[in-house]
């Protein structure tokens, strides 16, 4: 008996990317499904990329994390509805917030590993079109019904029912384990931080500033698929200041003294999709492409954030524990990035990151490169799209620079989790 000789590992190359402009919720996606949205901005890498013939794209990869049952099996039922060839493999995945990185990282994988040439990856969330769940009491009633083994006895259970019973189960945005809202979880962080309300408005302001800037420039035009009446972000408010952000009321941490996040610093609820070509260099040279960036490095970490310090273990802290951890791994300083993406889940989340970072003996982040087209607080936040979004952005900022470059990501995500990587251009 022999054993099969180990792979050797391969370079992943970012070729492009593809999404909808993020709308908000109930807006004008507001029927739009996970999978009408995958499908759109799939098909749009398959027309910019020539990706319609078999065997084109070896894996399709992607998730979301509000899912109906007829999401059950959401990514094969995309490639079925697109223009990638039906023969094409597809399988779903999930982490939260950190779901559309997390989905490139599994491909990349592959991809290194000479599993498969290319591959697409993302994924897709709505707010507008979450499921709702029959009521547990309803729910046990129905089965009753179903196991008993007469029609008399299916009477006697549906008689039990009563119109309390009619009510559904409303998704709501909490930790089952604290009942607390991720904005709350923010809150709590915020004030263990010392991170004050102007750093969060002025951070927020920029964000939205860079990302108008961004699309004046035709930044986006390779990277946007207009869809259902929208060909840029619904939540782009190029006119932001700090000032006009200064007069929100705050919706979170309001049972302690001077609350601060408002729903101006902090992400609003948002549907959208987003997705990521990836391949070996063999796949993208046959083809005459050229690589954006390269993925290099990701690590995962989460944190005991029910038990845990609230400052460091605080729900959106794992980045502040897995980046130090992959640059010591990879052997790199904050320094020698000259790009950093940090999704804005709150802006005082970027913030206490940022310093839990420093805490931790990282030099401080030059704001001159942080999210320099804008994030989450601008573009909004379809859960599983955001990581695929900064991917495919980071991307095309590096290779925009002409040479070469090392871009970080960081994203955190519900349940005390984070999800992070390094881009590189050569």
């Amino acid at each position: 008996m022999s054993l099969l000789q180990a792979p050797v590992t391969r370079r992943v190359a970012i070729i492009g990317g593809s999404r909808v402009p993020f709308a908000r919720s109930d807006g004008p996606y507001a029927t739009a499904s996970n999978q009408e949205m995958l499908t759109a901005v799939v098909d749009g890498l398959v027309d910019r990329f020539g990706l319609e013939q078999p065997g084109a794209v070896g894996e399709f990869v992607a998730g979301a994390v509000l899912k109906h049952a007829r999401d059950f099996n959401l990514a094969r039922e995309t490639v079925l509805g697109s223009k990638l060839a039906p023969t094409t493999p597809a399988y779903d995945i999930q982490q939260a917030c950190g779901t559309g990185l997390q989905a490139v990282v599994a491909a990349a994988n592959k991809i290194a590993l000479g599993q498969t040439e290319s591959a697409i990856a993302g994924g897709a969330d709505t707010a507008s079109d979450a499921p709702l769940g029959v009521n547990d009491d309803l729910r046990r009633i129905l089965l009753a019904a179903r196991r008993a083994k007469s029609a008399g006895g299916r009477l006697k259970e549906l008689a039990r029912l009563r119109p309390k019973h009619l009510i559904p189960d409303i998704p709501r945005n909490a930790e089952p384990r604290t009942g607390l809202s991720m904005g709350e979880h923010a809150a709590v962080t915020a004030r263990a931080w010392g991170v004050t309300r102007e750093a969060q408005d002025e951070l927020a302001a920029t964000s939205h500033q860079r990302l108008a800037a961004a699309y004046e420039r035709g930044f986006f035009a390779d990277l946007v698929v207009p869809f259902r009446g929208l060909d840029r972000d619904q939540n782009l408010r190029p006119g932001s200041t700090a000032e006009k952000l200064a007069a929100l009321k705050p919706v979170f941490g309001l049972d302690a003294p001077n609350p601060t996040m408002t729903a101006g610093n902090s992400t609003p609820l948002t549907d959208g999709a987003a997705v990521v070509l990836l391949a070996s260099e063999e796949w993208a040279a046959e083809r005459g492409l050229e690589p954006l960036a390269y993925l290099t490095a990701y690590e995962t970490a989460a944190v005991d954030f029910v038990a845990g310090d609230p400052a460091g273990d605080g729900l959106l802290m794992a980045p502040a524990h897995a980046v130090p951890r992959m640059l010591e791994r990879a052997g790199l300083v904050i320094d020698d990035f000259d790009l950093i993406e940090v999704h804005e889940a709150f802006a005082s989340q970027v913030l206490a990151t940022l310093a839990a970072w420093e805490k931790a003996g990282l030099t401080p982040v030059d704001r001159a490169r942080l999210n320099v087209t804008g994030s989450s607080l601008a573009t909004g936040h379809p859960f599983a799209a955001t990581g695929a979004r900064i991917v495919a952005t980071l991307a095309k900022l590096l290779a925009e620079q002409g040479g070469p470059g090392r871009g970080l990501i960081s994203v955190c995500a519900a349940g005390g989790q984070g999800v992070t990587a390094v881009l590189e251009r050569p």
